[in-house]
């Protein structure tokens, strides 16, 4: 079965008792390991007992066919259900999974299957949606809603507020990566100290500012300016460093958008500076000139011929089962070349 995004955490903290295996699978990396530990955690009362938590490779299984099905069927010698977990799974695991299903049963062990990102064609992921006692569960980036529940959820575990820019800086920073974002907002809860007190703007920037999600920043900006030089070695740094395809693309929407913003003000008669202190959050002040330099190259309607590129490409890497980090990529050179197109015809007018 096919597990509905809403329900999704709820689903991995008291899992059904005739569910089986759990396939979690998606871009976001952080969020998959956090409900496969959820899982975990809701089965058996010590993650680190090697009676009730076996750890299976796909190596393992390629080589042993059957090694899955031993495990699953294997007792606990200190009682309770066992947990077989198996990271990094491909579809070339799909045929020992399918001959195996059909066999367990609630008493068997909880198979934990944690994959990165499955296209819908997917063999994998066919095969847990369509069988009534497996669950299949994607895991992509969060969205503003879910950024914001972690923000809020995170930092009143330290007696902590949070203004109404900064938590708009964090939504807008945080979210490639689910445990990525708790690391971040766990940092700056050591920041505040244990005297709790709001959390302001310029705590957030200075405690989140240098994490990853800044080089993405960096990346929308060169985007937006057409610098396909320093764009190609940010495509690369963030790729190094983990970044999906999907937070890529979700960060270069929320540039535009205030791109897109900035611009309605303009056309009704207010300044770039004055349309810039209109957003919220407020444009970083390193950024404040590139940022009004965009302003005044891109016209609204090339702003919204570009967010709906945003749109359909996300779209794309999530239906069409082609890689994500070629049309991401090739969405951010588009992007950039769009952008000198703009800033020559803003020059020809000018």
């Amino acid at each position: 079965m096919k597990i509905a995004a809403a329900t999704a955490d709820r689903f991995v903290k008291a899992p059904p008792s005739e569910i089986s295996a759990v396939l979690l699978y998606g871009p976001d990396a952080g969020l998959v390991r956090e409900r496969g530990a959820h899982l975990l955690n809701a089965v058996v009362d010590d993650p680190s007992d090697p009676f009730r938590v076996a750890e299976l490779t796909v190596a393992t299984l390629r080589d042993d066919h059957t090694r899955l099905a031993d495990e699953a069927a294997a007792m606990s010698l200190t009682g309770g259900r066992r947990v077989v977990g198996i990271k990094g799974a491909t579809d070339t695991i799909s045929d020992i999974i399918a001959a195996l299903l059909p066999s367990i049963s609630a008493d068997s062990a909880l198979i934990v299957i944690e994959a990165a990102d499955l296209g819908p064609r997917s063999k994998l992921r066919k095969l847990f949606e369509g069988a009534d006692n497996a669950a299949a569960i994607a895991c992509y980036s969060d969205d503003g809603r879910a950024v914001e529940a972690i923000v809020h959820e995170t930092l009143s575990r330290g007696n902590l507020t949070i203004s109404r820019d900064a938590l708009r800086y964090l939504c807008d920073n945080l979210g490639g990566d689910r445990l990525v974002s708790r690391s971040e907002l766990e940092k700056l809860v050591l920041y505040m100290g244990s005297d709790g007190g709001e959390v302001s703007l310029t705590d957030a920037v200075t405690c989140i500012g240098d994490s990853a999600t800044m080089t993405l920043d960096d990346l929308a900006f060169a985007a937006a300016s057409g610098d396909i030089e320093h764009l190609t070695r940010l495509i690369d740094r963030v790729r190094q460093e983990g970044a999906t395809a999907i937070a890529i693309l979700r960060v270069l929407a929320r540039h535009f958008q205030r791109l897109h913003l900035a611009s309605g003000l303009i056309a009704e008669g207010k300044s770039p500076d004055e349309a810039m202190k209109s957003l919220r959050p407020p444009v970083f002040f390193k950024q404040a000139t590139v940022f009004r330099s965009q302003c005044t190259r891109w016209s609204t309607n090339w702003l919204e011929t570009t967010l709906d590129s945003i749109g359909e490409a996300e779209a794309a890497c999530k239906t069409t089962g082609a890689p994500t980090d070629m049309i991401c990529g090739q969405l951010l050179l588009r992007t950039a070349v769009l952008a000198q197109r703009a800033g020559r015809q803003a020059s020809r007018a000018g």
